[in-house]
């Protein structure tokens, strides 16, 4: 990834590659970088509990909560390394699918997994 500062963190980079493969048409590269990004965002989200508000619900909305922001809660906020380790998990998800697909006798599939897969270290490797 050419011209990436080495001090931009995982979700900087994963978007910049996210656009590069979009303009290159590179469907398995877009598809791999969509996952770690919304795998990421999946990490951030906090889950409702017991000292969130429950809503006082809608005629036209069953538990909705009333109100401007009145449902919003604050994300999470991962560390690098956090962002880091799930990417890496996402890398070898891909490749354990890769391997799948090449027992299978499947090697084009395999070929499509492993793509993405280097584009996702890609985004790792230029952490610095």
């Amino acid at each position: 990834m050419a011209g990436v500062h080495p001090l931009d963190d995982i979700r900087s980079r994963l978007r910049r590659a996210l656009g590069d493969a979009i303009k290159a048409r590179d469907a398995s590269t877009v598809s791999a970088l969509r996952s770690a990004m919304s795998a990421i965002s999946n990490a951030e989200a906090v889950e409702p509990g017991p000292g969130r508000p429950a809503g006082t619900g809608s005629a036209h909305f069953a538990g909705a909560v009333a109100g401007v922001g009145a449902g919003e809660a604050e994300r999470r906020h991962l560390t690098e390394a956090d962002a880091a380790a799930i990417v890496r998990q996402e890398i070898a998800e891909r490749e354990a699918a890769a391997g799948e697909y090449e027992r299978a006798g499947h090697a084009a599939e395999a070929a499509t997994m492993r793509q993405g897969t280097r584009a996702l270290m890609a985004a790792l490797e230029d952490s610095g």
